[in-house]
């Protein structure tokens, strides 16, 4: 694989947040992509292949970046790549209607010495507001190929930026600061004498800026000269301490104005549309969060609960496993494996066929998968970012910022498929009180759909279920704020237009996610699947059912609750479903009911969620928070269980 990248040429793309790069990305390449971490890091990447005329290149999907001067640690693997990978051509894509504020990275990109393309992308969204964009003109002033197209609506400019990709031809272009700023970075330059992939102006402008990687590298290059380069530059360092950094930014804000001149005509007495009111409406929350609630009802709860956990899993389950799969395979193995301990580990209580694939396949994955569809949708029509706006100021008292609404979210969906996601929050300490929050207080929309019909035949329980939830949730969010150490990143988001998701975009999207569920998730429901028959086996699992039972008295619940805390750590639902079976048989009275619902809600993450969380948190930090979230969950329902009993409100 490595030889066959470095025998490519490489399409690197680049820019900011929601300006369409993944459409881009998509449209180059098809759904034959990979995503995976980049070395070292937790922010992923997309690769795939495209083909324009008989030249076959390697396409590279960064992650979003401000600028080359890197602050989070998406945009430090962004320019890590632009450092590393040796692109043959840098593609940057600019939203159209941000142009003045989008262009200063493209002055930096072409500063650099990269070979860029321009995509002036969204132009359509940018039509509609009235604004005229002369793409020649930009195209004459830059010295780079300049194109202007809406690659997610029909595919505008498509065919423009495949012959712009295919008949590239390397161009320098020179941008002048002032004169006393031109003066301290030609000094600088001209003490270099290592050979570098970037032009030396470029790496001078972002020493002065104290790029720690830069300096790392420029060191190792530089060798004994070094002390010189360093001098200089701490010579200009300190003659211009006081407005260093906002100078070079009001110069390249100057070039670009000057760029833009004649570029830009805007039409006036433009009308606000339906989707410019959806828009101020999804983020005012007083209109916000109604909105939100039919998302929430119609996306995750109708479409995924009911339709993919309801409608589909009683198709692959109930009909296709247990009336035909099941039965075949149990012949074949009762015929062909003699040995009961083999025969139990493939088709018993909890095989590897009966209990793993099952439910990999019947169960989980038309979740996932209805909730993957809905996800695209959601994420295509430009909702998230407005999403995050509206609980920005919330989330914020629990150690988070907006962005941690898109993993919140998925939560509903599925837990692990969350947990996952967290990766795209910025910091660490961001990752770790996500994962908590998650572990503790989103049920899936496996066990939510079991709970809320569980609860919704008592009077008060699901109110008394709801606030706890939420109680619980920001309680423990504030309290983990104040304890998880690390630094509280800025809140900055891009807000794309709001626009009607399109069909290509959300199936390959959806296709990608399933790729990745096959791959990673469903080998630990096999994993699961060999636990719980090794405890079948040995005995372990009746004994750790057995020492549940003082736990179960303590909290007010009858013994047979404990096979439903045990049962729930394997899937969710199942110890949801081993309440409904409590119930209907007269063993759970209302106040009961109630507790055992929030205590089974927030109690430990089913076993996928748990292995995922290995993996992405470490064991250390993942057995702390199993701990932790074990605790919170049996001394909340001990106190409900006292609260309630005094009260009498469920009596």
């Amino acid at each position: 694989m490595q030889k066959q990248e470095q025998s490519e040429k490489k399409i690197i793309l680049v820019g900011n947040p929601n300006v369409g790069k993944s459409v881009v990305f998509n449209t180059l390449t098809g759904s034959y992509t990979t995503v995976s971490n980049y070395p070292g890091t937790s922010v992923e990447v997309s690769r795939g292949n495209c083909q324009i005329a008989d030249e076959r290149y390697l396409v590279l999907d960064t992650p979003g970046m401000y600028s080359m001067l890197p602050i989070t640690e998406e945009e430090h693997v962004a320019r890590r790549i632009l450092l590393d990978e040796a692109p043959h051509i840098v593609l940057h894509v600019i939203d159209a209607r941000n142009l003045e504020r989008m262009l200063p990275m493209t002055l930096q990109l072409v500063e650099a010495g990269l070979p860029v393309v321009l995509l002036v992308n969204i132009m359509d969204e940018a039509e509609h507001l009235g604004m005229q964009i002369d793409i020649a003109l930009l195209q004459e002033k830059l010295q780079i190929p300049v194109i202007g197209g809406a690659i997610g609506r029909g595919k505008r400019g498509l065919w423009d930026l495949r012959q712009a990709l295919q008949d590239y031809q390397p161009l320098r272009a020179a941008f002048a600061y002032a004169p006393d700023l031109e003066k301290d970075i030609q000094k600088i330059s001209a003490m270099m004498q290592g050979k570098y992939f970037l032009d030396r102006r470029s790496l001078s402008l972002m020493l002065l800026q104290r790029d720690a990687e830069i300096v790392q590298r420029v060191k190792v290059q530089e060798g004994d000269n070094y002390g010189v380069v360093e001098t200089a530059v701490n010579d200009v360092v300190f003659a211009r301490r006081v407005d260093l950094h906002l100078r070079i930014s009001l110069e390249r804000k100057r070039i670009c104005k000057g760029l833009l001149d004649g570029v830009i005509t805007q039409k006036q007495d433009q009308k606000p549309t339906l989707a410019d009111h959806l828009s101020a409406w999804s983020m005012n929350p007083w209109t916000g969060i109604p909105l939100l609630l039919l998302v929430l009802y119609f996306g995750l709860y109708q479409f995924v609960g009911v339709f993919g956990a309801g409608t589909i899993v009683d198709v692959l389950e109930g009909t296709l496993f247990e009336e035909h799969l099941n039965p075949w395979v149990i012949a074949w193995s009762e015929q062909y494996l003699p040995w009961y301990w083999l025969n139990e580990l493939v088709v018993g209580e909890y095989g590897l066929f009966t209990l793993g694939l099952r439910y990999a396949v019947a169960i989980i994955l038309p979740i996932v998968g209805t909730f993957f569809v809905a996800f695209a949708v959601i994420e295509d029509s430009g909702y998230f970012p407005r999403l995050a706006m509206l609980v920005d100021r919330v989330f914020k008292k629990i150690g988070l910022n907006g962005r941690a609404v898109i993993p919140m979210v998925l939560g509903f969906g599925c837990d692990t498929m969350a947990t996952v996601v967290t990766r795209t929050l910025e910091t660490t300490r961001e990752r770790i009180l996500a994962t908590l929050l998650l572990t503790l207080a989103i049920p899936c929309s496996a066990q939510m759909g079991v709970i809320l019909g569980l609860l919704s035949g008592v009077p008060g329980s699901l109110a008394v279920w709801l606030v706890c939830m939420v109680g619980v949730f920001l309680l423990v969010g504030f309290l983990a704020a104040q304890v998880v150490p690390g630094e509280r990143p800025m809140f900055y988001m891009e807000i794309p237009p709001l626009r009607m998701p399109q069909l290509q975009n959300v199936l390959v999207k959806t296709l990608t996610r399933m790729k990745w569920y096959l791959l990673e998730i469903f080998p630990l429901f096999m994993i699961a699947s060999v636990l719980l028959w090794a405890g079948k086996l040995t005995g372990a699992l009746q004994w750790l059912v057995e020492m549940f039972n003082p736990v179960m008295q303590l909290l007010g619940l009858p013994n047979q609750a404990s096979a439903a805390f045990i049962f729930g750590f394997f899937r969710r639902d199942f110890g949801a479903a081993g309440l409904y079976d409590l119930q209907t048989q007269g063993l759970l009275n209302p106040t009961q009911l109630t507790v055992a619902a929030v205590t089974l809600t927030l109690f430990v993450p089913c076993v996928a969620q748990f292995l995922v969380m290995l993996k992405e948190r470490g064991w250390k930090m993942a057995l702390g928070i199993f701990v932790l979230v074990t605790s919170i969950a049996f001394g909340v329902g001990w106190l409900l269980n006292k609260i309630l009993l005094m009260s009498g409100v469920l009596a």
